[in-house]
């Protein structure tokens, strides 16, 4: 069985298909592991999600942070609903929309194959985390979106705080665990994420790294392919495998093999007309730009520290 890790989709449904088609995918005997984001952005994300739904048997996914974004909305009244990108719009108004968001829901923040020695999530882990603590946590918030209280969970998703913390409970806690699998690139020895630090890594301020690299992080016994970095870019190192490499920027759109020790890549042109990002928002009285938390995960992202750096979240 041949097993093939897919970067961010993002909406991007040629894209894949054309990817699909360069790895000769056989439903009949190869599966696919999907790094989150499959939406938003792209232009096609209705069908992006569409298809990755068709591919259910065939396919693991774990949610990123534009899907849960996408699950938050579909909670929505339907005039707030009218206000996110019309690529979202498209799947909240579908005739198809509850079977395809309920599907969503069910998916996982990280799945872990000890046989074939791989974990996949969306961003990251904390440093402090070993991946069974990394998968403990995930399932216990997969517990909360698969069951009756999701709906509470999906309407205080949003927020940068609080950092992750042990001691923490109930919505707090649940927002750390998914910031953290979703959100994360930089942080500090102690884990605390930076969300504005965008760019590659020799951009962040001192004090910060790379979620891979902090001195001193648990031992991780697994090799982790992940995704939601488009400015790191395809990157190989630590035991980490980052693919999101920007298809929706007019990057490239990157699938790696799993079930082999040789390196195996395969790769296609991403969207041909690049993604425009949000004008960035205004200041305010203290001459600050504001964010409101992780909010604007639907609307766009925000402008990374080096604006020559491609656009990324």
């Amino acid at each position: 069985m041949t097993v093939w890790a897919i970067g961010d989709l993002q909406g991007c449904y040629d894209a894949t298909q054309r990817l699909l088609e360069r790895i000769a995918f056989d439903p009949a005997k190869d599966r696919l592991w999907f790094c989150g984001d499959l939406v938003n952005r792209g232009g096609q994300s209705l069908e992006t999600l569409r298809l990755v739904h068709s591919l259910r048997e065939q396919s693991v996914v774990v949610l990123g942070n534009h899907d849960l974004s996408l699950l938050a909305i579909g909670e929505r009244r339907e005039e707030e609903q009218r206000k996110v990108n019309p690529d979202l719009q498209r799947i909240v108004t579908a005739p198809d929309r509850d079977e395809l968001l309920g599907w969503l829901r069910r998916q996982k923040l990280m799945h872990v194959d000890r046989a074939l020695g791989w974990a996949m999530l969306h961003a990251g882990i904390a440093p402090k985390w070993t991946i069974p603590m990394a998968e403990r946590h995930a399932r216990e918030v997969e517990k909360v979106l698969h069951g009756e209280q999701y709906t509470r969970l999906l309407k205080h998703i949003y927020g940068d705080a609080p950092a992750w913390n042990p001691r923490l409970a109930g919505i707090d806690r649940w927002r750390a665990i998914i910031n953290v699998f979703t959100r994360m690139r930089f942080c500090s020895p102690r884990g605390r994420i930076s969300f504005e630090d965008k760019g590659a890594p020799g951009t962040q301020p001192v004090g910060l790294y790379p979620w891979y690299s902090v001195p001193g992080h648990a031992p991780r016994d697994l090799k982790i392919v992940c995704g939601h970095w488009s400015t790191l870019g395809l990157f190989i190192g630590h035991g980490v495998h980052a693919i999101d490499t920007g298809a929706v920027w007019g990057g490239k759109l990157t699938a790696i093999r799993l079930d082999t020790d040789e390196l195996q890549l395969a790769q296609v042109p991403g969207r041909d007309v690049p993604a425009q990002p949000p004008k960035p928002r205004s200041p305010g009285r203290d001459g600050r730009h504001r964010h409101g938390g992780n909010r604007d995960r639907d609307r766009g992202p925000r402008p990374p520290r080096n604006d020559a750096a491609p656009k990324t979240d």
